[in-house]
């Protein structure tokens, strides 16, 4: 018999001293479809922006149990009835909600798999290992889904105002050197309530929460929505679609066995065995691999496109509040197919845009408890300041040409 203390304590750069409170935590993170998160980046391409931002998702999931674990103590001091299972269970759900990321995270989701969304294969997996583990996972696959009674659980896990976006703001903010991302974890998790089941926040948190909503709207603006990452962002699923099309052309590129099994199967109605299989073997260095290879392909677009990321020798960009003018790009693809003496040159000239929607009050609003144990919505508080401004969506474009033209 094993006498492995499993209870551990992991120092974590951005919350301090992390704890594990069951002995299953310990397993699932001890897990090959867990670790391989180690090898699968948070923010994508972002390093290439933001040197620091080397962190990957099992530094985040790490994180988000954690905060999971300081919401939960919180409402129970508020004399909220949690028990042990909600609680093991909540802390597994949170742990294993990025599990089904692939390589790069959302750069290339879809992508590799079509219409299976991350969280798709997050369920997936989750399902797998709960039979691995005699089904002791099924109240955390509830919550995840929202399918567990109390609805607390799930919205902790999944709204507008969770302990994964809590995390993912300040883990990022300390990685990119960002501060405007840094917000105040503490105050917000020691504002949570819940009422009639559901997450609430005590309203003398207001304004915290609004300085979380601007903070997230800022981060998406400077970091995630950078036009230089936007557009590495770009050049990774223009190369992944561009070695598909090579491949149904019959053409023959070096990659790893997993990757090659993905470029050359175009259907996943239903995952197989081993489609789970190879995807839980593939992570970031599979892409890199590659792209180092097809940096020296004949095909000049895809070694153009491989070329810009793996040596940081971006296309121009230029960033604009309006969609541009077709004829304005109809210029800069022609000047591209004279430089190159290609015809194809619309494949290197792209409008890129991103919209965003720091706050909306349709889908899953943020709720006060006031004093009197009434509720109301964020946006209808008196003393709210920002929130009727922040629920606007915006749009930006941003349009990439080859430097040489």
């Amino acid at each position: 018999m094993s006498n492995t203390n499993k209870l551990k304590i992991i120092n974590d750069p951005v919350h301090g001293f992390i704890k594990i409170p069951f002995e299953i935590i310990f397993d699932v993170i001890e897990h090959s479809y867990f670790q391989r998160l180690r090898r699968i980046s948070q923010t994508g391409l972002l390093n290439l922006i933001f040197p620091g931002a080397t962190h990957t998702r099992f530094h985040h999931a790490l994180g988000a149990m954690h905060l999971m674990f300081t919401a939960l103590e919180t409402l129970k001091l508020k004399g909220i009835e949690i028990s042990k299972d909600e609680e093991k269970s909540a802390l597994l759900a949170i742990l294993l909600h990025d599990i089904g990321h692939g390589p790069f995270s959302h750069a290339l989701e879809n992508m590799l798999m079509d219409d299976w969304h991350h969280e798709k294969l997050s369920l997936l997996l989750m399902n797998k290992m709960n039979a691995e583990f005699s089904g002791e996972l099924s109240m955390a696959i509830e919550m995840f889904q929202g399918k567990y009674h109390r609805k607390f659980f799930n919205q902790l896990i999944s709204s507008q105002l969770d302990v994964d976006r809590l995390d993912y703001l300040k883990r990022d903010s300390f990685y990119t050197g960002v501060s405007e991302g840094n917000v105040n974890t503490q105050r917000i998790i020691s504002m949570m309530n819940v009422s009639e089941d559901e997450l609430v926040i005590d309203a003398k948190g207001i304004y915290s929460i609004e300085n979380f909503l601007t903070a997230r709207m800022f981060m998406y603006w400077q970091v995630y929505y950078h036009k230089t990452s936007v557009l590495a962002e770009h050049l990774l699923i223009k190369i992944l679609e561009r070695a598909k099309f090579l491949i149904s052309e019959g053409k023959d590129l070096p990659a790893s066995e997993n990757l090659q099994y993905f470029l050359h199967k175009n259907h996943f109605e239903s995952a197989t065995q081993e489609d789970i299989q190879r995807f839980t073997e593939l992570d970031d260095n599979d892409l890199i691999q590659a792209m180092k290879f097809w940096t020296k392909n004949e095909d000049l677009i895809l070694s153009y496109l491989c070329t810009c990321v793996i040596r940081r020798e971006f296309p121009k960009t230029i960033i604009s509040s309006r969609p541009f003018d077709p004829e304005f790009i109809k210029e800069k693809i022609d000047l591209t197919n004279r430089k190159f003496n290609i015809t194809n040159g619309a494949k290197l000239v792209d409008e890129i845009s991103r919209s965003l929607l720091p706050y909306n009050r349709e889908i899953q609003p943020i709720y006060l408890l006031q004093k009197n144990g009434e509720k109301i919505t964020l946006e209808n508080s008196e003393n709210q300041i920002l929130s009727s401004y922040i629920n606007q969506l915006n749009t930006k474009y941003i349009l990439s040409f080859p430097r040489e033209i």
